[in-house]
């Protein structure tokens, strides 16, 4: 399924819900500002959300950990540590919001377009879903990269090494 787009308040949910037990290793869940452009590769999908930023990210991060089969980090835009008050008023308070929800969530910042780009090469080979929400702040999309819930790098380089030495 390509991009596509609605507008209910649940059907977001039933759609994240929908589509957990397929997700894994190296797909993406995006949860994204009102500005956030409508993709057009393959592997994206798009729904939107009524709630603001805070309820859906809440929703997106709390779920996510308690799935066995996968974890998640979480990559933000760099440029989100760089706005001010006067420039973005709320700023701080989503900032705080933000650490909140994360806190229990290996957490990443790199610049916008890398992470953009990140996304669009995932989607050429794995399914994004992009949750859009009402939110006016710029900078502030937070994308959960998917990882395997009972597998981690540490063990995985050994596993390497291993199969290197043999």
């Amino acid at each position: 399924m390509s991009s596509s787009s609605n507008s209910s308040t649940s059907e977001w949910r039933e759609r994240m819900a929908e589509m957990l037990p397929y997700v894994g290793h190296r797909n993406w869940i995006a949860v994204v500002d009102s500005a956030y452009p409508l993709q057009i590769g393959g592997g994206v999908e798009m729904v939107c959300a009524e709630e603001d930023i805070i309820t859906v990210l809440e929703h997106v991060s709390s779920t996510i950990l308690t799935q066995e089969h996968i974890s998640a980090i979480a990559l933000v835009d760099n440029e989100l540590d760089y706005l001010e008050e006067n420039d973005c008023p709320g700023i701080s308070s989503y900032r705080q919001q933000l650490d909140d929800i994360l806190r229990e969530t290996t957490r990443l910042s790199q610049p916008h377009e890398q992470i953009i780009a990140a996304i669009d090469e995932a989607a050429t080979r794995f399914r994004v879903l992009v949750i859009k929400a009402k939110h006016l702040l710029p900078y502030t999309s937070v994308f959960f990269r998917l990882e395997c819930g009972y597998w981690d790098e540490a063990r995985e380089s050994r596993l390497r090494s291993h199969l290197h030495a043999g």
